[in-house]
């Protein structure tokens, strides 16, 4: 870290795609009302579920390599971002829609959060696709001859910044409901569910990468989805009891309203 002539610290370059990645995808809107026990238990249920994750695969044989099994997680992540570019617009025009006019208008203004993330993860997506498909790069390169000199450390500069932060992207839209809770905080505990239940079904199809006893497989299977709507559960309880916003009130823009 480094500070500015102000005393701020700025991010040092090899931090700057998971620094920019973070101000494109967490929720930034002013006045939003946030939890904190809320936040913790959903931080406590993630630190145990990877520390599950990695006793299960110590404790049991694999199936498949190492790395295989990365590819399946990351693999996942990309469909759990996938799922969010369906769904999340959707579920943002139905609750718009829906909508009284006088939070209507307010919502409307609001969904330049999402739109940001949106616009962020479709444009780190077409940049390393662009470089990469087919060694299109390399091909380009050769085109412009005597160019490639100035094109090649920009290319290898795109590619280094674009594949941190592409990979950090994914992980936080999945993470932050693309920015759903910038247009109301009832959002994101609705669409979370919706989510990890998709996932699950394609979980299902899949075999296992452990060879563990059937109760531990099922364990690990049902976990994560029904964790998270009981999470979800209690996130929408806990606005409705400490600050009186409920789906209902978001719509009629009522008391905790937008």
């Amino acid at each position: 870290m480094r500070s500015s002539s102000g005393g701020r610290p700025r991010p040092g370059w090899l931090a700057l795609p998971f620094t920019l990645a973070v101000r494109a995808f967490a929720p930034s809107r002013p006045g939003r009302v946030t939890d904190g026990t809320t936040t913790a238990i959903q931080v406590l249920r993630t630190a145990v579920g990877i520390a599950a994750t990695v006793w299960l695969l110590c404790a049991y044989p694999l199936r498949q390599s190492a790395a295989d099994i990365a590819k399946d997680q990351a693999a996942e992540a990309f469909i759990g971002a996938g799922v969010l570019l369906i769904t999340a617009p959707v579920a943002l025009g139905i609750f718009v829609a829906a909508a009284r006019p006088p939070a209507r208008s307010v919502y409307i203004r609001r969904l330049a959060g999402p739109a940001k993330g949106f616009f962020a993860l479709f444009m780190s997506v077409l940049v390393l696709w662009g470089l990469l498909q087919d060694s299109a790069g390399a091909r380009m390169a050769q085109e412009l001859g005597m160019w490639k000199i100035v094109f090649l450390p920009l290319a290898l500069g795109a590619v280094l910044f674009a594949v941190p932060y592409g990979l950090t992207a994914v992980v936080l839209c999945v993470h932050y409901v693309f920015r759903t809770a910038d247009v109301h905080e009832v959002l994101p505990a609705l669409l979370s569910p919706v989510l990890v239940w998709v996932l699950f079904a394609f979980q299902v199809t899949d075999p296992s990468a452990v060879d563990a006893p059937t109760a531990v497989r099922a364990l690990f299977l049902f976990g994560p989805p029904v964790s998270v709507s009981v999470l979800s559960l209690l996130e929408l309880r806990r606005l409705r009891r400490r600050f009186g916003i409920t789906v209902r009130t978001a719509l009629r823009g009522g008391p905790g309203g937008p």
